[in-house]
């Protein structure tokens, strides 16, 4: 969301937070606490650490734990980035002990509690980075690892970090069962983040090779639509062609396909996924960005 107003753009982000927390208070008590399945994250290395050396309470070791992770991210994205997620780390707190107390959620089939767990976690988690913030732990260190590791989605670099806490657990609780069900959830939390994150800036890209190149062109630019022109050669004819490449959302495909086979309908067309794209009509490019 896009505001003159700086006080709707505040209440949208903290808005926006608190459902996060809301969803991931709910994802914890109803999927992963009665089931036995860990989230990985700071809470299984304080989970650990309290195990060899139980004089560190878990909640506690948590929040050492994020203490200079909230210190370079303040360095790295300013002090916003703190106090959103000292907020979003406060009230997703409050909630999950707070639904705790209101109802207690019974164990389910675990390999339901592992896709809707996960689900609902990667959707909580991807909601407060598209806004910034963080419930610390991995997702914060993950969002500093991704100014190094750029080629990484943020949700591979959260699994990554998971699985191997997991792993860790699974290793010093003896339970095997837990580590593969919390990797499957981890997994699937991993594509709903991305899902989350860079669903809205997702596009396509479409190569049309046709002899009406010129006339697509300009049909295409009648849509509204950034095209370019490339220079081409036919493999078999040897033939000197242009290549028409064009980024568009994913609502315009239909429109495209129309146009450029009402011109030439022999016309050779090629759809490919875009990652992201950047540019008027699409995204920004910020040096904080995911």
């Amino acid at each position: 969301m896009k505001s003159k107003s700086p006080t709707l753009r505040w209440l949208y982000e903290y808005g926006v937070i608190t459902l996060g927390c809301a969803l991931y208070a709910l994802c914890f008590d109803w999927f992963f606490q009665p089931n036995n399945i860990s989230m990985g994250g700071f809470t299984g290395v304080a989970q650990i650490i309290n195990r060899f050396l139980p004089v560190f309470p878990i909640g506690a070791t948590s929040i050492l734990l994020n203490i200079p992770l909230f210190y370079m991210g303040v360095r790295k994205q300013g002090v916003k980035l703190l106090i959103s997620s000292l907020y979003a780390m406060t009230v997703g707190s409050l909630l999950l002990d707070g639904l705790a107390a209101l109802h207690a959620f019974q164990p389910m089939e675990p390999l339901l509690a592992c896709v809707y767990g996960g689900v609902l976690l990667g959707v909580s988690m991807g909601l407060l980075l598209t806004v910034g913030a963080t419930t610390g732990g991995t997702e914060l260190a993950a969002r500093l690892l991704k100014y190094k590791l750029r080629h990484l989605s943020i949700g591979r670099l959260c699994l990554s970090i998971d699985v191997i806490v997991i792993c860790l657990y699974a290793l010093t609780f003896r339970s095997i069962n837990n580590a593969l069900y919390g990797i499957i959830a981890m997994y699937i939390s991993s594509l709903a983040m991305d899902a989350v994150v860079y669903g809205s800036i997702n596009a396509k890209i479409a190569y049309i090779i046709s002899a009406r190149s010129g006339e697509i062109a300009r049909r295409l630019l009648e849509m509204d639509l950034g095209i370019t022109l490339l220079n081409g050669r036919g493999g078999y004819s040897g033939e000197e062609k242009q290549v028409v490449l064009c980024a568009f959302k994913r609502s315009q495909i239909a429109a495209i396909k129309a146009a450029v086979t009402a011109l030439d309908a022999s016309a050779f067309i090629i759809v490919c996924e875009a990652h992201e794209v950047l540019g008027e009509g699409f995204g920004e490019y910020t040096p904080d960005s995911l």
